[in-house]
């Protein structure tokens, strides 16, 4: 996720004029993608990264892959497996939170 985003930063360098809808929603996707793979690296504020990562794999599946038909598993062409996973993942991490190892729990550890 952090390789795609940083891909992604990279194009909006192109664009940076007049934002329109959709390079807005790509410097999100960007953003959260990027941000949010090192956030969780970290175990940084895991929920809202978890969250922004889950909002942009919900879109990829819903507007992007289901619209041009692609199967839930391909044979070397596209699919949209990985990005379920991605979803499945990044809803257990928003549920569970990040656990005892991350650097949210010791932060908060130190609040106590």
């Amino acid at each position: 996720m952090r390789q795609s985003g940083l891909i992604r930063i990279r194009r909006l360098g192109q664009v940076m004029g007049n934002f329109s809808r959709r390079e807005f929603l790509q410097a999100l996707a960007a953003l959260s993608e990027f941000g949010g793979g090192i956030a969780l690296l970290l175990g940084l504020l895991t929920q809202l990264a978890a969250l922004g990562i889950a909002c942009t794999m919900l879109y990829a599946i819903v507007l992007v892959h289901v619209p041009k038909g692609d199967p839930f598993v391909g044979r070397g062409g596209s699919s949209y497996e990985l990005a379920a996973v991605y979803l499945t993942i990044m809803v257990v991490l928003l549920l569970r939170g990040a656990g005892q190892m991350s650097l949210d729990a010791l932060m908060c550890r130190k609040q106590e």
